[in-house]
């Protein structure tokens, strides 16, 4: 029940990432300017007597149906989640004294959770403030990377007593830390909506080195009650984060395409296997970021980066899980 219940979780946490992307890269984060019902509802406001009335409320940002439907679909996934995971933890704990059984790690998720609800709200709130976008969308993957690990440890529980770490799990571990960073560059992008201000490849505005502003990029957080939909920064700023991301993917291929390839020739099978699927997926996501710019962000694209950026981080999961416990 505990591995059933633990994968269930994991595909729901994916469509959730999958439809968060959904929502923000069709610009309908503020679709429902309120949490955590829309336009206080339970369901986004249908008749034309409830849509007058909701509007006069929210005058300032009157109800556009598609786009508030986007955002409690999310929101309604998300929830399940929750509820799943509230599940997860009380069977943990009713079955704490069974030998093997994980406790820590669900408990720690329930507060995964809050934050990430916290965070969701905030994101409304504060009106798609980056630093807080940004934290929403590493709270999301973050919360799909311990799912799997406790999926893991669940699958593997009877063999893991006396395994040992392989050599590589420290290139694992490097190799978790690259890509963590990378997601969180992807997600700063996004929540400045910077992915476009460099149309061309290799180089960017024509050039290698084009005119930047990182001190601009990178300050976390923006001052005043202002409005961030659509973004405030300017166009120096902006650059400087798309070829942040672009120089960190690069580093991303190199960095874990090489740990990839040792994992490939490591004689352990799991690792190995893992190894394959870990190339595979980080070839197919460079090509997907290579595809956004080259296409002009087309949504279905770009929603497939968020999701190739999800399975680049499950499987870096799994080569450190695999790594860690070896002989298992």
């Amino acid at each position: 029940m505990f591995l059933q219940l633990t994968r269930l979780s994991i595909v729901l946490a994916f469509v959730v990432v999958l439809l968060g992307a959904y929502t923000r890269l069709s610009d309908a984060g503020l679709g429902c300017p309120d949490w955590p019902g829309c336009y206080g509802k339970v369901v986004v406001p249908q008749t034309e007597k409830q849509i007058d009335q909701n509007n006069n409320v929210y005058a300032s940002r009157p109800l556009q149906r598609s786009k508030a439907w986007k955002e409690m679909i999310h929101r309604y996934a998300a929830g399940s989640l929750g509820l799943l995971i509230l599940v997860i933890a009380g069977w943990s704990w009713r079955n704490r004294s069974r030998p093997g059984q994980q406790v820590v790690a669900p408990l720690a998720l329930v507060g995964l959770v809050i934050l990430q609800a916290l965070l969701g709200m905030w994101t409304v709130t504060l009106l798609l403030k980056p630093v807080i976008v940004m934290g929403h969308l590493l709270g999301g993957m973050s919360i799909l990377a311990l799912l799997f690990w406790i999926h893991l440890k669940a699958r593997y529980a009877h063999v893991l007593d006396g395994a040992a770490k392989n050599p590589l799990w420290p290139w694992a571990l490097a190799a978790l830390l690259v890509v963590f960073i990378q997601i969180s560059l992807g997600g700063w992008t996004s929540a400045n909506y910077a992915a476009l201000i460099c149309p061309d490849l290799p180089v960017c505005q024509g050039q290698w080195w084009p005119h930047m502003n990182f001190s601009a990029a990178f300050l976390s957080w923006h001052g005043g009650g202002g409005n961030y939909e659509y973004g405030v920064l300017n166009g120096p700023a902006r650059t400087a984060i798309q070829m942040s991301h672009r120089m960190w993917a690069v580093v991303t291929l190199l960095t874990v395409g090489f740990i990839a390839i040792r994992s490939i020739r490591n004689r352990n099978s799991r690792i190995k296997h893992t190894g394959v699927v870990l190339l595979l997926v980080l070839m197919m996501q460079f090509s997907l970021g290579l595809a956004n710019i080259l296409l002009k962000l087309p949504i279905h694209v770009a929603v497939s980066h968020n999701g190739g950026a999800a399975l680049l981080l499950l499987s870096t999961v799994a080569l450190l899980f695999h790594t860690r416990y070896s002989s298992a």
